[in-house]
């Protein structure tokens, strides 16, 4: 009997993946076609079923405080907009055109509370912070905290930074394209590599534009340190951009994942994913699910789910900050984006996405190895040794996704600062309950650093009017850090 080549590779698990993945992606698409058809009377239905039954398994609903209704508006803000107003903060929205001609949304927060504006989308004078989300996130992670002062990016406009938010192509804010239908299969054609061709610098291009700064802090989480150490590394000139790349969470070359079941499709063959979830964005029917399960559910949910598939236990996030972050915690993403991950995991190689990877391996398959175990093809690796601005990395020392030694070993020598953050884990490092004395000060230190004319920020921060200086939260004095390397 022939030996079908693609087929043939694949082993038990392999092939149960493909089954109840198949089978996932067919209920995915009914559920999101049911629902877009379902009166809200019937959504509405549901929800009070699935809080009937998390009341009968877990208790009564106990009397709600003054944080349990903050969690609540938090939870219900629909966008970046509403998030500010709780908050009381003015904000500025802008729309970038990247040279593949893709829009991408910016959220600003240029002004402290309070603080009196007469000129929007103009310079302020401030030095300037861009942060960067994740992968299956948008600018909301960075303003859904339960409480201010552990907001990285308030904290930042309250010291007297003008604050810029990113958006990737495809997501909540960046869902449109001049050549390109949101619905089509060619939109959401792209990867990493494209994000770091053209999403980061353009982005930071129109920023420093805007603000006619010379250059601006980078701050990103998780992928968004990963599209910022891909653009460093292809784009020189914008080395010159970015006085400083502060990575939380970095992401470059993660050894698998803790699902088994998952990390075989990694191994046997990335592409598979296309089988499993199509050629757009990938899990799509997260909202309708959100619309349909009372929220403690939901949340518990994509508790269990981060636990089976990157074993984090979540315990360094409050309960409350669960029910509110959560709900902004997905947004659009390329299923192309998610598949460029696993070639990377799979390769252990901080690599461009390989296009040719399917053909290559199908015919490596049907050849005897080489003598001397040369490979005849490599896809081509970000140079991110060529990275010239200096680069803070602070990871969790439970993050499963961070391989310290393997990254230090693909940066430049001298210009990066490693912290090494005892028990946390990946979401920690932005939600995480103590953020404000175990994260945000370091950051703020590295700010204060190389900023341009850093004398332009506050002394002492305030948050909600009340100083900060006899608090040691932002004095580096008391925070579980480590360093791990630094080079002058």
């Amino acid at each position: 009997m022939a030996r079908l080549p693609f087929l043939g590779r694949l082993n038990r698990r392999d092939y149960a993946a493909l089954f109840f993945g198949g089978l996932f992606l067919f209920l995915e698409t009914i559920l999101t076609f049911v629902i877009a058809l379902l009166p809200k009377s019937v959504i509405q239905w549901f929800y009070n079923r699935s809080r009937s039954l998390f009341h009968i398994l877990v208790g009564p609903p106990l009397p709600k405080s003054d944080e349990h209704h903050l969690s609540e508006r938090i939870r219900r803000a629909e966008d970046f907009q509403r998030l500010c107003e709780i908050f009381g903060y003015e904000y500025e929205e802008h729309v970038v055109l990247t040279k593949d001609g893709y829009l991408l949304g910016l959220h600003r927060l240029p002004a402290k509370k309070g603080e009196d504006r007469h000129h929007f989308g103009s310079s302020t004078g401030k030095p300037v912070v861009y942060l960067h989300h994740g992968l299956l996130m948008n600018s909301e992670i960075w303003v859904c905290l339960t409480s201010p002062e552990r907001s990285l990016a308030l904290t930042l406009v309250e010291l007297g930074f003008d604050v810029w938010l990113g958006n990737n192509r495809g997501n909540k804010y960046s869902k449109k394209s001049i050549y390109h239908d949101p619905n089509s299969v060619k939109f959401w054609d792209y990867s990493i590599d494209d994000f770091a061709w053209h999403d980061i610098p353009d982005s930071i291009s129109y920023i420093l534009g805007v603000t006619k700064e010379p250059s601006l802090s980078y701050v990103g989480f998780s992928q968004g340190t990963a599209q910022a150490f891909a653009a460093l590394s292809i784009h020189p000139p914008l080395n010159e951009k970015i006085n400083v790349f502060i990575a939380l969470a970095p992401a470059m070359s993660p050894a698998g994942l803790a699902a088994s079941v998952v990390d075989s499709l990694m191994k046997a063959s990335p592409n598979l994913l296309f089988l499993i979830f199509g050629r757009k964005a990938i899990m799509s029917s997260v909202p309708g699910w959100q619309s349909l399960l009372y929220p403690p559910v939901f949340a518990g949910a994509i508790t269990t789910a981060l636990r089976w598939l990157f074993n984090w236990r979540s315990d360094n996030i409050a309960p409350l900050q669960k029910l509110a972050a959560f709900a902004h915690l997905y947004s659009y993403a390329s299923v192309k984006s998610v598949v460029h991950w696993f070639q990377i995991m799979r390769n252990a190689k901080f690599q461009m996405y390989d296009d040719d990877v399917q053909r290559v391996v199908l015919a490596l398959a049907r050849r005897p190895p080489r003598p001397a175990g040369v490979s005849a093809y490599a896809p081509a690796r970000f140079p991110t040794r060529n990275i010239v601005s200096p680069i803070v990395l602070l990871y969790g020392d439970r993050d499963s996704l961070v391989d310290i030694d393997a990254m230090l070993h693909e940066l430049p020598k001298r210009s990066v600062l490693a912290r090494r953050l005892h028990g946390y884990e990946h979401l920690d490092v932005i939600w995480g309950e103590n953020v404000h004395r175990d994260v945000i000060p370091h950051v703020v230190d590295a700010l204060r650093d190389y900023a341009v004319q850093p004398e332009r920020l506050a002394d002492e921060l305030k948050m909600n009017g009340v100083s900060a200086a006899d608090d040691d939260a932002y004095t580096g004095s008391s925070t579980p850090a480590d360093t791990l390397s630094g080079y002058d």
